[in-house]
């Protein structure tokens, strides 16, 4: 059931296994099992320790044509999942989409996204990033 399967998909994540964790996400709907957003948030998870940012978007989108509303951990390893894949722009795009989706960025959201533009040698957009934690009242990590 789907207790098992989020189990199994934690112990994916956790041990970096991320083809194993998607091969369960897909298990997981073709047998009728319903996930959640603790389920694509393992999977998001595992992908990015598989540094397989574009996996790790995907699931971030199917979660909306399955009607689950990401929360801010499922944005939040999804933007480190860009950030180990150096796409600093993608990260950004996921805070604006954030925001529009009524997630509010936390201080994690905004230190992944800094990393990111930092890694990408785009250190103008990391100082807008502490910027925009100011404003927002987000202590700095």
């Amino acid at each position: 059931d789907n207790i098992i399967c989020n189990s199994a998909i934690s112990a994916c994540e956790k041990s970096g296994q991320w083809q194993q964790a998607l091969a369960l996400l897909d298990l997981m709907q073709r047998i009728g099992l319903v996930h959640d957003v603790v389920t694509c948030s393992s999977v998001i998870s595992a992908c990015r320790k598989g540094e397989r940012w574009q996996e790790a978007l995907f699931i971030l989108r199917t979660m909306y044509d399955g009607n689950l509303l990401p929360d801010v951990i499922a944005y939040n390893a999804t933007i480190s999942a860009c950030e180990t894949g150096f796409q600093w722009q993608a990260a950004l795009d996921l805070v604006k989409h954030m925001q529009l989706a009524a997630v509010t960025p936390d201080e994690i959201t905004h230190s992944a996204v800094s990393s990111a533009c930092e890694k990408a040698g785009r250190w103008e957009f990391a100082i807008a990033q502490l910027a925009d934690m100011h404003a927002e009242a987000v202590a700095p990590d």
